[in-house]
C-alpha cells in the first residue's frame, strides 16, 4: 500500500545520523570510508545506516573497480517530497469546499428560515433540505433517548408538520428509531450532502 511506503520512508528518516548522510550524498557519490570519516563514525555503523536508506530505495551503490560507491537517489527523495507538498494542497482543497459548503448552508438557512429561526417550508430539493434538516438536528444531544412526543414537540419549534420532518429526520438516517423511541446516529451515517 502507498501509505505503509510513506511511513516507512519517514520512520527511516527519523534518524540524525540518516539525515546528515542524505546530506552528505546530494552533493555526490562517496564510499562508506569517505561518509564515516565525514561523519565522525566506524564503517560498520555507516553501512548499518547505509542498508536501511536502500530499503527504502532512496541510496543506491555502483562498484567502480574495487570500491562501492553510494548515491542518493533523488527521484525517489523529488516523489516523496511532492507527496508531502499534495497533502497541503489536498488539505487548502478540502477547506475551501468546507468553507464554500458552509457558505451555501448559510445561504439555504438564511432563505428557509425565519428570523425567529421558524421553517418557511421544507425545500423540495435535496441538497438544500439536508442542509435544512442538519441545522434542526443541531439542538439534539447524541446518546439521548427521545420519545415519540418530544420529538414531535421539537420539531414543532420550527415546523407544524412534525411527522413529514420526523420521517425525514429517519429516511437521512439522521435518527434511528425504535419502538417509538428516537436516538441520533453518529455523523457518519448521516446522508451525504453532494
Amino acid at each position: 500500500m502507498q501509505l505503509d511506503k510513506q511511513v516507512s520512508f519517514y520512520k527511516t528518516l527519523g534518524d540524525s545520523t540518516r539525515l546528515k548522510m542524505i546530506y552528505i550524498l546530494s552533493s555526490g557519490r562517496l564510499h562508506v570510508g569517505a561518509i564515516a570519516d565525514k561523519l565522525g563514525l566506524t564503517p560498520p555503523t555507516i553501512s548499518h545506516h547505509l542498508s536501511k536508506l536502500k530499503d527504502i530505495n532512496l541510496v543506491y551503490s555502483r562498484r567502480d573497480k574495487n570500491t562501492m560507491y553510494y548515491y542518493l537517489n533523488e527521484k525517489v527523495m523529488k516523489h516523496h517530497v511532492q507527496v508531502l507538498q499534495n497533502f497541503t494542497q489536498w488539505r487548502e482543497e478540502e477547506i475551501s469546499m468546507r468553507n464554500d459548503r458552509e457558505k451555501e448552508k448559510r445561504k439555504v438557512l438564511n432563505n428557509f428560515f425565519t428570523c425567529e429561526g421558524k421553517l418557511k417550508s421544507i425545500p423540495a430539493q435535496r441538497k438544500k433540505k439536508l442542509f435544512v434538516f442538519e441545522h434542526m438536528i443541531e439542538g439534539l444531544k447524541p446518546g439521548v433517548k427521545y420519545e415519540e412526543k418530544e420529538m414531535n414537540d421539537y420539531i414543532k419549534k420550527y415546523h407544524d408538520d412534525f411527522a413529514t420532518i420526523r420521517r425525514e429526520f429517519i429516511i437521512n438516517q439522521y435518527m434511528y428509531r425504535e419502538a417509538g423511541i428516537y436516538e441520533l446516529n453518529p455523523k457518519e451515517l448521516w446522508a451525504k450532502i453532494e
